[in-house]
C-alpha cells in the first residue's frame, strides 16, 4: 500500500464548484483585509519603536570622572559685554574670577546688551558659578542684571529625538527682564545624575536638575552691593537610569498571528450568521420555512 502524506492535510480544500460567493461575503472579506492591514501596520510601528523605562539607584554613574561639564547661554539686554565675566567657586577651594576658557560674548543691540555662553567643568561638590562684573577693569555706573536664559545644561546633551520625560533644561526661555535693574538673581539648583542607555548599549550622561529662584537687593557695609546672577548647586545621591527596550520578535509574530487568525474567525462567524439569516428570511418570504 502506497503511503500518501496528503492524509495529514488539515486544511482540506473545497472545490470551487461546491462554494457559493455572495455580495455580503465579499464586503466582509474586503473589510477584514483592510482591518488586518491597519492592525498589522500599527503593531509594526510599535515593534520598530522602543519604550524607555527608568529606575532610581544610589550610585555615581560616572566613576571615571570627578568633574561635570556645564554649558550656559544667556542674554543680558542692558549690560555691555566689557563688564561681564564668569566666576566659579566650590567647597574644594576653587575660586576663579573672570573665567575665560571656552567663553564667548556677543554684542546685542549695538553693544547695549550682551549674549554670553560658556563651556566649563565643575567638581562633584557643592559650589556656585555666577555671571557678574567682578572681573571688569572698570565697574559700570548702573549695572543691570536683568536677563533671559537660553540654556543651562549639566552633563552631556541628550540627543534629539529621545523620548524622555525629564528636567534636563528647565530654565530654557526663562525671562527675567522685568525684574528690578539693581537686583541680584539667585538660582538654587539641585543636580540629579542621569544615565541614558540606548538599544545598542551606548551610554550618555545627561544631568537633570530642579531649581528655586529669588531676587534680592543686597547691601553691605559700604552700601548697595553690585548685582550678579548666581547659580548655587548641590548634587543629589540619587541617579536616574533610562534604558531603551524593544519588544522581542516572537511577541510581534504572536500578535500578528492573533490579528490574522482572530479577524478571519470573527469575520467567518459574522458572514455565516448573515448568510443563515438571509436564507431563513428568503424561505419565509416564499413560504417554504417549515
Amino acid at each position: 500500500m502506497q503511503f500518501d502524506i496528503r492524509r495529514f492535510d488539515i486544511y482540506r480544500k473545497v472545490p470551487k464548484d461546491l462554494t457559493q460567493p455572495t455580495l455580503t461575503g465579499a464586503c466582509i472579506s474586503i473589510c477584514s483585509v483592510l482591518f488586518i492591514l491597519f492592525l498589522f501596520l500599527s503593531e509594526l510601528s510599535l515593534f520598530i519603536s522602543h519604550d524607555v523605562v527608568s529606575e532610581l539607584t544610589v550610585e555615581d554613574p560616572v566613576k571615571h570622572s570627578e568633574k561635570i561639564p556645564v554649558f550656559i547661554n544667556l542674554t543680558l539686554p542692558k549690560l555691555n559685554c566689557k563688564y561681564l565675566g564668569l566666576d566659579i567657586q566650590d567647597d574644594m577651594g576653587r575660586h576663579e574670577v573672570g573665567f575665560q576658557d571656552n567663553t564667548q560674548k556677543f554684542d546685542v543691540d549695538g553693544g547695549t546688551g550682551c549674549r554670553m555662553e560658556s563651556h566649563f567643568l565643575i567638581n562633584k561638590v557643592p559650589g556656585n558659578f555666577h555671571v557678574s562684573t567682578h572681573s571688569a577693569e572698570q565697574q559700570p555706573d548702573n549695572p543691570d542684571m536683568t536677563h533671559v536664559i537660553h540654556k543651562v545644561r549639566f552633563g552631556m546633551d541628550l540627543q534629539e529625538g529621545k523620548d524622555v520625560s525629564g528636567s534636563f533644561n528647565p530654565m530654557e526661555g526663562l525671562d527675567k527682564t522685568k525684574s528690578q535693574a539693581i537686583a541680584t538673581h539667585d538660582y538654587i539648583v539641585k543636580i540629579v545624575p542621569s544615565v541614558y542607555e540606548d538599544s545598542r548599549g551606548n551610554l550618555r550622561y545627561p544631568y537633570q536638575y530642579t531649581y528655586s529662584y529669588r531676587d534680592v537687593i543686597q547691601y553691605g557695609h559700604g552700601g548697595r552691593m553690585m548685582p550678579a546672577i548666581w547659580f548655587r548647586y548641590d548634587l543629589s545621591p540619587i541617579t536616574v537610569r533610562y534604558k531603551e527596550k524593544r519588544k522581542p520578535f516572537y511577541t510581534f509574530l504572536t500578535t500578528v498571528c492573533a490579528i490574522v487568525g482572530g479577524t478571519f474567525t470573527v469575520a467567518g462567524i459574522i458572514d455565516s450568521c448573515i448568510f443563515t439569516a438571509a436564507e431563513v428570511f428568503r424561505k419565509l418570504e416564499i413560504g417554504k420555512l417549515s
